[in-house]
């Protein structure tokens, strides 16, 4: 399964064309490539369509699929190889497709061929390989190459310094769009990141409700407690249990720039080692619960322990957005509010 970016539309979905293709089954990809205003679906959505009017994802949340697919099966019956839709406003069908509220998008549509499957079949493999990559898309001749981090000259279009640029800039935004559009030659690119992950220290109550939250958000999510009492299957079903030690289980797991991680055990003991390991790595979000006064004694033995300012300046403690929370479930939704924010938000 391919990691997703933005929401959740698409992860099945370029699995499901190849499928249809390789059963000998016509099928034409649909991927949103530019969105204004109330979009439902984010840049990157995916939709595939197949010869029968069967389909698979969402390019609209639904208010312009019909339309979609009926353009996608007349790309199938006249054999055109691809074209771009656009929904707005402006449209007189606008009331009717359901973007009056004031969205604008606009829909490349590929009959997918042999060419473009085998594409799409090494987008898959390097995914699952860890790497990241992305699907280049040429709007104007229908081409589809792969650029993967690990590998930069696979199988890619004619790509300038300015494209590579763009490209990285998308890589750390975490947003699928248009690179080298100075250059007179643009490419969609529908960037694939590694996965999101969370890694909470202390199988806390407000963990159980922070897990299942993150889970939602497409966190891959692991709970770091070496109390067995605390660390059950039953407390915690469906989430992946660490009992080593925190600050041991850290360093091999190597948390990169797209991993949060956040200390609820509300014990020095494990928490304060964690932190330490914590901070050697590149996560994006470091977060500790505790009041103004349990944080204050915190940095006093972080510092007796050698930890610097700009470390200490990482963090993000009294952890979570002040919006007034009080039980365990409301603090989760206050901790995931701020990952999200640093995530989304950060320079």
């Amino acid at each position: 399964m391919l990691y997703e970016t933005e929401g959740t539309t698409g992860a099945p979905i370029i699995s499901q064309a190849i499928k249809w293709h390789k059963a000998g089954q016509d099928t034409v990809l649909a991927t949103v490539v530019w969105a204004w205003g109330s979009s439902p679906c984010p840049v990157g959505s995916h939709l595939a369509v197949r010869y029968d009017g069967a389909f698979q994802g969402s390019v609209s949340g639904g208010c312009i699929e019909a339309e979609v697919v009926t353009q996608a099966l007349e790309s199938i019956r006249k054999g055109n190889d691809c074209k771009t839709l656009t929904f707005g406003i402006a449209d007189e069908e606008a009331w009717q497709i359901g973007l009056a509220c004031g969205g604008k998008i606009a829909v490349f549509i590929k009959v997918i061929d042999n060419e473009t499957v085998a594409i799409l079949q090494e987008l898959e493999m390097a995914i699952q390989s860890g790497s990241l990559a992305a699907l280049l898309v040429n709007q104007a001749s229908g081409v589809h190459k792969i650029w993967v981090e690990s590998d930069p000259q696979t199988k890619t279009l004619e790509m300038t310094d300015t494209h590579i640029r763009d490209l990285k800039a998308r890589f750390i935004s975490d947003i699928s769009g248009i690179v080298g559009e100075e250059t007179g030659s643009p490419l969609f690119a529908r960037i694939y990141n590694s996965q999101l992950r969370m890694l909470i220290v202390g199988a806390v109550h407000i963990a159980q409700s922070l897990a299942e939250f993150a889970m939602h958000s497409g966190y891959n999510v692991t709970i770091m407690d070496p109390r067995g009492t605390w660390s059950t299957n039953e407390r915690f079903p469906g989430i992946k249990l660490d009992r080593r030690w925190p600050s041991t289980a850290l360093k091999e797991l190597k948390p990169d720039a797209r991993t949060a991680i956040i200390t609820l055990s509300h014990d020095p003991k494990l928490d304060d080692p964690a932190l330490s390991a914590a901070f050697e790595t590149k996560a994006f979000y470091i977060g500790c619960l505790g009041s103004r006064k349990t944080h204050a004694a915190r940095l006093k033995r972080l510092r007796q322990a050698g930890v610097s300012d700009d470390q200490i300046d990482r963090l993000f403690a009294p952890v979570g957005l002040n919006i007034g929370a009080k039980n365990p479930a409301e603090i989760a939704i206050a901790i995931m509010a701020q990952v999200t924010q640093a995530l989304r938000q950060s320079p």
